[in-house]
């Protein structure tokens, strides 16, 4: 990381808050009078801390959350937005950040506490895992702005909740809540929105307890399924099967496993 010591928040960004402990980094959204809206500034910081995340190989695993209880993200900033052309579109601007985040090789979990709207459902949408808080409210109302939910909205919210329930979201821009957004699959548990946090680290800290390398094929086999034909995709599970199968922290796994269960009898 480029910003503040592990175990230590980093204040050093105008945007967001960086903290890291024992592998697992937390990002915090941290614009809570503009309902942690996404403008070019935070785009610039959030680039910069991943880039320190992936050449540092300090972090196996980050937490996104946004800072006060109003707000994840409650969308990008509209004043910026309302000025951007049809060469900014072109740009991807927020799509290039989210697809990124989507591919880091590392899992990663959307902790979501109040408003996800618009870009900040797309970014949460990116990440691996969502925990909601219960008074989390989720919706791409886009349209009701004359544009579209095109940072990956309408590409990654039907591969979640599927066709349907997509088109009556992006094209409703209804805005729905964390126990509809659970039953649909938007997100993956509901918890108090005083625990939403807590709950986030204690699925990354699952995730970290298992086979690092093993967690990061996963991730990528998992990833490569939403796009790839299935003899592709099979082929890349065997590959990763093979380098797995020849690791150390497999044959130590696995003998820890054996010896545990002769104890056990």
């Amino acid at each position: 990381m480029r910003e503040g010591a592990p175990g230590a928040v980093s204040t050093g960004y105008q945007t967001i808050l960086v903290d890291v402990e024992d592998r697992l980094g937390v990002v915090t959204f941290n614009r809570p009078d503009k309902r942690n809206a996404i403008d070019q500034t935070m785009v610039n910081e959030l680039h910069d801390v991943l880039d320190g995340f992936v050449m540092d190989g300090d972090v196996e695993a980050c937490v996104f959350t946004g800072a006060g209880d109003k707000a994840f993200i409650g969308g990008a900033d509209i004043a910026q937005l309302r000025e951007r052309d049809a060469f900014d579109a072109l740009k991807t601007i927020n799509a290039t950040l989210f697809s990124r985040i989507e591919a880091l090789p590392f899992p990663t979990i959307a902790a979501i506490r109040g408003y996800c709207l618009g870009g900040g459902c797309e970014l949460a949408m990116c990440c691996d895992l969502r925990v909601a808080g219960e008074g989390a409210k989720f919706g791409q109302p886009e349209v009701a702005l004359g544009i579209i939910p095109a940072a990956g909205g309408t590409q990654r919210l039907p591969r979640l909740v599927g066709l349907g329930r997509a088109k009556d979201l992006v094209l409703t821009g209804r805005t729905i809540d964390a126990a509809e957004a659970e039953r649909i699959g938007l997100v993956n548990r509901v918890v108090p929105d005083d625990e939403v946090l807590d709950a986030g680290k204690a699925l990354a800290r699952a995730i970290l307890s298992h086979g690092a390398l093993a967690v990061r094929l996963a991730k990528l086999n998992l990833n490569n399924s939403a796009r790839a034909g299935q003899d592709s995709g099979l082929l890349l599970e065997q590959v990763s099967q093979a380098v797995l199968f020849d690791s150390e922290e497999k044959r130590r796994r696995m003998t820890e496993f054996l010896e545990k269960r002769a104890k056990r009898g």
